[in-house]
C-alpha cells in the first residue's frame, strides 16, 4: 500500500507553541476509538516506537520508557530509529501489517493521507481531553482530522535568517538585513569568490529545505502558497521571491553547488555555514544543536534575525510546521491501548525534569521548541537564549504550511521549480508558470 508518494527528499521537524494560527487540513476515513486502560496491561504487550531521531534523543526516550515500565510492568516499549530520508517509506511499508511500528513520529503534512489509509487511529476518550487541555488550540486543530484528535503534538519549528556575525563585522556590516533590498546589498558585500565565500546560501536536494525558506520570503512579501486548494505561484509575491533568487544567483551571491543536503538533512549546506563559507542562510530553529556541535565556541558568531520583508510586505512571516506522534490503526487493540498509555505518560508533566514532560526535555535538547504549554514554562530560560528567542518572538507572525491531500507531491514539484532557478536551468517566470500548472492538477486530483 503506497499511502504517500515516495518521490521526496525529506522533511525534518515542526511548530506553534503558544500562538493561535490556523492550519489548513484535510482527511477522510475514520477508525474506531480504543479506550485506554486505567492501569497497566493485564497481559504482557510489547510496542514499537518509530523515530528518525539520533542516538542521544533515542536514549532519552529509552530512559522514559524504562521509568514507564516500572509502573506499567506489562508494557515494554522498544524503539526503531531510521534515517530521516527513510522515515515515511518505513511508515508506509511497515504500517499496514500492524506488526511493525505501533507509535510513529510524523510531520503534520503526512497526516491526511495516513488517516485516509487507516494508519492514524482516533485518540481514545482518555487522551483527547488531555490534548485539548494542555496544548494551544491551533495545535489541537492541527492534529484533529475528521473531528477526532489523532495524536499528541510535540515539536514546533519555524524559520529565521541565520548569519555569521564575524563575517558581517569583517565586511563592515553592522546589522542583519531587514528588507530584501538590504539582503541583496549585504549578500554582495559578503561574497568573496577568492575565499569560496557566498553571501546568501540556499538548500537543495531536500524538499522542505528548498521550499520553506523560499516560501518564508513569499509570506514576508504578503503572499501565500495556497488560497484554499488553488496555488498562488504566479502571484506577485511568488514571482518576486523567484526573481529575488534569480538575482542572487546571477550576481554570484548564491552558489547552488554549495547547497546540497543529504538524507540526514545535513551535508554541504550545513558545512559551508559552520565553516564560514556561507554568510547568511534561512533555516529552522532545530538545527541549533547541529550548529553547536559543528562550531563549538564559534557558535557565538551565529546570529538570528527575522525573515527580511519584501517590497510589498508589511511584516516578517516565517513558514511554520509541526510534528506529532500517532498510533497505528492497524495494530491490535492491546497494542493501541498500551501505546496511548505510554504517549500520555511521555507527554505529561511527571515524565521529565522540573515540571517538563520527557518529550519536552528531548525536544529542547535539540533546540526544538516544545508545544505543551507547561513545557514552554518549564523551559523558559532555554527558550530565551540569544538564538532561540528570535524564533520564539516570531511565532506570532508565522504562516503554517498547508496540510492538504497531495501536499507532499505539491512540495516536491515546487522543490524542482525552485532548484531550476537556483541552478539557472529555467527562468523564474518559466519555473513558476510550470509549477502553477502542475500543482493545480496535483491538488485537483488528490482532493476530488
Amino acid at each position: 500500500m503506497n499511502l504517500i508518494s515516495r518521490n521526496r527528499r525529506g522533511w525534518r521537524q515542526c511548530i506553534k507553541p503558544f500562538i493561535a494560527v490556523a492550519v489548513v487540513a484535510s482527511g477522510v476515513a475514520t477508525t474506531a476509538v480504543i479506550a485506554a486502560p486505567q492501569v497497566g496491561a493485564s497481559s504482557p504487550v510489547t510496542i514499537t516506537y518509530l523515530t528518525h531521531w539520533g542516538p542521544t534523543q533515542v536514549n532519552m526516550l529509552k530512559a522514559d520508557a524504562a521509568a514507564f515500565h516500572k509502573i506499567n510492568p506489562n508494557i515494554t516499549v522498544n524503539f526503531q530509529a531510521v534515517p530521516f530520508g527513510n522515515l515515511l517509506s518505513t511508515i508506509d511499508t511497515q504500517g499496514p501489517s500492524g506488526n511493525g511500528w505501533t507509535i510513529a513520529g510524523i510531520y503534520d503534512l503526512w497526516l491526511p493521507a495516513l488517516v485516509d489509509g487507516g494508519l492514524a487511529v482516533n485518540a481514545p476518550s482518555a487522551v483527547a481531553p488531555d490534548v485539548k487541555a494542555h496544548w494551544p488550540t491551533n495545535l489541537v486543530t492541527d492534529v484533529t482530522k475528521n473531528g477526532a484528535v489523532r495524536g499528541y503534538p510535540n515539536e514546533v519549528d519555524l524559520y529565521a535568517l541565520n548569519y555569521n556575525k564575524a563575517l558581517f563585522k569583517a565586511a563592515g556590516i553592522s546589522k542583519p538585513p531587514a528588507t530584501w533590498s538590504e539582503l541583496v546589498t549585504d549578500a554582495k558585500m559578503l561574497t568573496v569568490p577568492s575565499k569560496g565565500q557566498q553571501g546568501f546560501g540556499v538548500i537543495t536536494d531536500w524538499a522542505a529545505g528548498v521550499v520553506h525558506p523560499w516560501l518564508s520570503l513569499v509570506d514576508s512579501d504578503g503572499g501565500s502558497l495556497l488560497t484554499g486548494l488553488k496555488p498562488n505561484l504566479t502571484s506577485r509575491a511568488a514571482m518576486a521571491a523567484a526573481n529575488l533568487y534569480a538575482e542572487l544567483v546571477k550576481a554570484g551571491s548564491t552558489v547552488a553547488t554549495m547547497s546540497t543536503a543529504n538524507a540526514e538533512t545535513t551535508g554541504p549546506f550545513l558545512d559551508n555555514f559552520t565553516s564560514g563559507k556561507t554568510a547568511m542562510i534561512i533555516m529552522a530553529n532545530w538545527w541549533e544543536a547541529d550548529l553547536q556541535t559543528s562550531m563549538g565556541s564559534k557558535f557565538s558568531d551565529v546570529g538570528a534575525a527575522p525573515i527580511p520583508i519584501g517590497p510589498n510586505g508589511t511584516k516578517s512571516s516565517s513558514v511554520s510546521y509541526s510534528w506529532l506522534t500517532i498510533v497505528n490503526g492497524k495494530a491490535n487493540s492491546a497494542k493501541q491501548a498500551a501505546a496511548w498509555k505510554f504517549l500520555q505518560y511521555l507527554n505529561g508533566p511527571t515524565s521529565g525534569k522540573s515540571g517538563s514532560s520527557g518529550m519536552g526535555d528531548a525536544l529542547i535538547s535539540m533546540g526544538i521548541l516544545p508545544s505543551r504549554l507547561s513545557d514552554v514554562t518549564a523551559h523558559k530560560a532555554q527558550l530565551n537564549s540569544p538564538f532561540l528567542k528570535v524564533y520564539v518572538s516570531e511565532l506570532k507572525n508565522a504562516s503554517p504550511f498547508p496540510t492538504v491531500l497531495g501536499g507532499e507531491q505539491m512540495t516536491d514539484t515546487l522543490q524542482t521549480a525552485i532548484e531550476s532557478i537556483d541552478f539557472g536551468t529555467a527562468s523564474a517566470a518559466a519555473a513558476m508558470k510550470s509549477a502553477q500548472s502542475q500543482i493545480t492538477s496535483i491538488l485537483k486530483s488528490a482532493n476530488s
